[in-house]
């Protein structure tokens, strides 16, 4: 870790509340999470939002809303946007970026003149990029090397979070002292944040997830029952956590809140989109219609063909994300799916299949 950066964590630390408003914070990313992250660090510090729509900006300054992706709700007053995407990484100390996974590599390089050395930059996104299967603080380490790249996971619907719910979440780096000073930046009200050193299973229990939770929808969209749901999100964190540690994450990560408490969520809330594509996929509709009619995106759709090429990379059989892949691939349907699922032959509960 460079020296600077450490130090200076580690300086305000002892006094980081009093001291919070010196932090400058850039946010990326205009939709539901990364809006609802900025208004939550717009309590703590300054806080500049950067959206792609003109119009976003222009509605978010002015009447401190955003009402395409969360409509009703109230932006803290301090937040401000910026279609300028200098403005939100130029003389930060730390850059947010909440794009989706296909987007975020470009995002790092439009950045790359602007942001100032050894700025911690945390991920919000829960995806893998396509091609070659990196989580994004890989890409971060890649395109912005000597920055602490950190993961900010867990059970967090947006619109839940805005509207005041108790809700936790984890943030997650390799750097302690720069990962505890950033919890109190993300901690806000009834928005609790925790600590861990797991970047790396951290950042897998949210992208396998969103492949389990469209598992889960197919099964509700053909009328399974409650048992149903509760054996798939089971069997879902047992492929979860085995690719997980052979991919070098710790069992306990997936007993946790970026494990199965984001997994329980995204599963079952009606909020989900990765479930909604499932849910639908049940009724009988295809992929591409589905995601035709969705204006946010759903990032299970576009892991789970790179999910299925890390399972055979490490070895790891995954039936139920085989089943998805297979569906959203437009390879087989959702009751074909749910049918190969029952013709599997049960073993012991801690083997595969």
């Amino acid at each position: 870790m460079p020296g600077g950066c450490a130090q200076y964590f580690a300086a305000i630390r002892p006094e980081y509340h009093a001291l919070m408003n010196q932090l400058k914070v850039g946010l990326l990313g205009g939709g539901s999470w990364g809006t609802t992250v900025a208004s939550l660090v717009a309590r703590n510090a300054p806080a500049v939002l950067w959206a792609r729509d003109p119009a976003t900006v222009a509605e978010i300054n002015a009447r401190h809303t955003n009402a395409k992706y969360l409509p009703g709700a109230k932006l803290h007053e301090n937040l401000r946007a910026s279609a300028d995407i200098a403005e939100a990484s130029a003389e930060v100390d730390v850059v947010v970026v909440g794009v989706p996974s296909q987007g975020f590599r470009g995002a790092l390089g439009a950045i790359r003149a602007h942001i100032r050395p050894w700025v911690p930059v945390i991920s919000l996104s829960k995806g893998l990029e396509a091609g070659s299967g990196k989580r994004m603080t890989e890409i971060i380490a890649e395109v912005l090397p000597g920055h602490p790249a950190g993961v900010l996971t867990g059970p967090n619907l947006a619109r839940e979070v805005m509207s005041g719910f108790a809700a936790a979440s984890v943030i997650a780096m390799e750097d302690q002292t720069i990962n505890r000073a950033l919890q109190q930046l993300f901690s806000s009200g009834l928005f609790r944040v925790y600590t861990n050193d797991d970047v790396i299973g951290c950042e897998l229990g949210g992208v396998l997830k969103n492949v389990i939770a469209i598992a889960v929808g197919m099964g509700d969209g053909q009328g399974a029952g409650d048992n149903t749901r509760a054996a798939l999100i089971c069997r879902g964190l047992a492929e979860i956590t085995r690719l997980g540690v052979a991919m070098g994450g710790k069992p306990a990560t997936f007993a946790g809140l970026a494990g199965v408490g984001d997994l329980v969520a995204t599963c079952t809330s009606a909020q989900s989109r990765n479930r909604h594509v499932g849910v639908e996929l049940g009724k009988g509709r295809h992929i591409d219609e589905i995601i035709a009619g969705m204006f946010m995106v759903a990032e299970g759709v576009k892991s789970a063909p790179v999910v299925m090429e890390l399972a055979q990379r490490h070895d790891v059989d995954m039936p139920l994300v085989r089943e998805v892949f297979d569906v959203v691939q437009g390879r087989s349907n959702a009751r074909r799916a749910f049918r190969g699922l029952l013709r599997i032959a049960a073993g012991a509960e801690s083997e595969a299949g």
